[in-house]
């Protein structure tokens, strides 16, 4: 069974840093991409971040330069380590993989950036 589960979140002051974990589990893990979407109140959901089972990384624009994503396969984890964060980056994030014809979510984890 297809398992993704984020951590990491939390509240943090503008220009601040936090790094988002997702633990996954029931596939084979290192043959997947995967990726980071958030959502934020009011908002669409928006893709934020992707990696490949190559390595390959892909970034929404407004991220840029302040985030980083990566993956520990012997660890069936994959991060996205948020530098300089904004007000606008308030969401929640999501971890996501498409394993056969389904693409699997995680529950989410909180991402509050505020003075």
């Amino acid at each position: 069974q297809v398992q993704l589960v984020e951590s990491g979140g939390g509240l943090v002051h503008p220009g601040g840093s936090l790094r988002l974990s997702c633990a996954a589990s029931g596939f084979t893990f290192s043959s997947y991409g995967m990726n980071w979407y958030r959502q934020a109140p009011g908002k669409e959901r928006a893709l934020v971040a992707s990696i490949s089972s190559g390595g390959s990384t892909h970034y929404a624009e407004s991220v840029k330069g302040r985030f980083t994503i990566s993956r520990d396969n012997a660890k069936n984890t994959v991060y996205l380590q948020m530098n300089s964060l904004k007000p606008d980056d308030t969401a929640i994030y999501y971890c996501t993989a498409i394993v056969a014809i389904r693409r699997y979510w995680g529950q989410g984890t909180q991402v509050t950036v505020s003075s």
